[in-house]
């Protein structure tokens, strides 16, 4: 029930974290969502997770968390975040058809905190399955990548992430996608979207808003304003001197439960 499962014999607990990380992208810059659908599908995410990662990420399968009361791994849509090289060649086609694409697709990262090694691995990734020239764009740190995120002057993906002020799926959707919000940085803009979000706020039970903000993340499929990448992993230990040991949504332990054997 608390998203940790427990290694028998080794006193060790692993779940996710209150977090998701994505590739950030203004759609009014890069407005084609087929060529988001595209990418998207080219992002083997297993692979990286596992090789880059060492399994201390977990491949998203929604824009939220599964620390997050109501999430759910099966919203309609979600697999555009299946690594699909042949669906993802179909699309790029289609979308180069619509709007030729030029130059290379760039992910920028902020040097200053060990983001090389993955934003290579998924640029390389990009390259291999769509045949085009995808590159990591270095910042030297994280005020010169958000002085030009907050400024609009990326033209192509960045790197971003989101930490949960609580476990509701609403601080996961609205600040990010809801048109004007705080953390809007892709500038996504969709009124049946903000739709959802206002009838989730409003809604009187969390099982009925949790529903609804599901039902939103369908339209965030379809138009894909970011692309969700993966979950952080928390791993938690404990002595064999005690028992009854979890950790709660915000990755502390529930102290209080503790019992000494």
């Amino acid at each position: 029930d608390d998203g940790y499962t427990v290694t028998p014999d080794h006193q060790v607990l692993t779940g996710a974290e209150l977090s998701v990380y994505y590739l950030a992208i203004n759609v009014e810059k890069m407005p084609n969502k087929t060529l988001r659908h595209a990418i998207s599908l080219a992002i083997n995410r297993e692979e990286v997770t596992e090789k880059i990662f060492n399994k201390t990420r977990t491949p998203a399968k929604d824009f939220t968390t599964p620390v997050a009361e109501g999430y759910s791994a099966d919203i309609a849509g979600n697999d555009v975040l299946a690594y699909n090289p042949e669906k993802a060649k179909e699309l790029w086609a289609k979308a180069d058809e619509m709007s030729p694409f030029t130059g290379e697709f760039s992910i920028a990262y902020n040097a200053d905190g060990g983001h090389q090694g993955w934003v290579d691995a998924v640029a390389n990734s990009i390259k291999n399955t769509l045949g085009i020239e995808a590159v990591g764009n270095p910042y030297p740190d994280f005020k010169s990548l958000r002085d030009d995120i907050t400024n609009r002057t990326i033209s192509g993906a960045f790197r971003s992430g989101w930490q949960g002020d609580y476990p509701g799926l609403g601080n996961f959707l609205a600040p990010l996608y809801g048109t004007g919000g705080s953390s809007n940085d892709g500038d996504y803009s969709n009124p049946d979207f903000d739709a959802k979000l206002k009838e989730a706020a409003g809604a009187k039970t969390s099982e009925e808003s949790n529903a609804l903000y599901n039902q939103s993340q369908e339209t965030l499929f379809k138009d894909l304003p970011a692309i969700p990448l993966w979950y952080a992993n928390v791993t938690g230990g404990y002595s064999e001197n005690v028992s009854n040991v979890d950790f709660g949504w915000n990755t502390t332990p529930l102290y209080y439960k503790i019992t000494r054997k």
